[in-house]
């Protein structure tokens, strides 16, 4: 059985690599989600409220959510509200899309996880939502890292990203990765209605 998960983390080309390299990851697509429109493209997709997202379909039984996680927020800039690096705007925020309850529980905690750590300079205001629908993006788009590896690596560069990541994970040895919540652990946390409601 498969697995999917939807980050959000900026410029979508840059987030397929990191995924793709691990055991357990089957597909790694770029695309768009979040928005109020159907079918969105490359020219529309900022004008109907979508954000550039890459939908990961993975092996559990491989590869774990929080490993995922792990993986996500060593990608992004979680304290940037407006965009992510060079690119500004409501299409490059990140976020977390969330398929279930355990993937949200397993979010939260990471997000807490990494807030208290104080790698950060700031807060951490990346969103954690119910995935929407999701669009793949054009061909043109998949795997442009491996397609256009001069104009990728420019673009890499320039944009601010590696700089950030190397300043802020160099030598930083945090594991983020949420391990599943016992029940208690859930039960301590959760309203008796909200235990209830996901767990019974």
């Amino acid at each position: 059985a498969t697995a999917k998960a939807l980050f959000a983390g900026g410029c979508f080309w840059c987030m397929e690599k990191p995924f793709e390299v691990l055991d357990g990851v089957i597909s790694v697509t770029s695309g768009y989600a979040g928005g109020t429109t159907e079918n969105p493209t490359y020219e529309n997709y900022g004008a109907g409220g979508h954000t550039e997202v890459i939908q990961i379909v993975y092996n559990p039984q491989k590869v774990s959510y929080g490993k995922l996680l792990d993986t996500f927020w060593r990608q992004i800039d979680p304290t940037d509200a407006g965009g992510q690096f060079v690119d500004r705007g409501r299409e490059y925020i990140s976020a977390i899309f969330v398929y279930d309850d355990e993937q949200r529980h397993l979010a939260l905690a990471s997000r807490e996880k990494l807030a208290a750590s104080g790698i950060l300079r700031g807060p951490v205001v990346t969103e954690i939502l119910d995935a929407p629908p999701f669009w793949p993006a054009e061909d043109y788009h998949q795997d442009y890292y491996k397609e256009n590896p001069i104009r990728y690596s420019i673009y890499r560069s320039n944009s601010g990203r590696d700089k950030f990541l190397n300043t802020t994970w160099t030598g930083v040895t945090i594991d983020l990765v949420a391990e599943k919540g016992t029940k208690e652990d859930l039960r301590n946390r959760l309203t008796r209605m909200q235990y209830e409601v996901t767990q019974e």
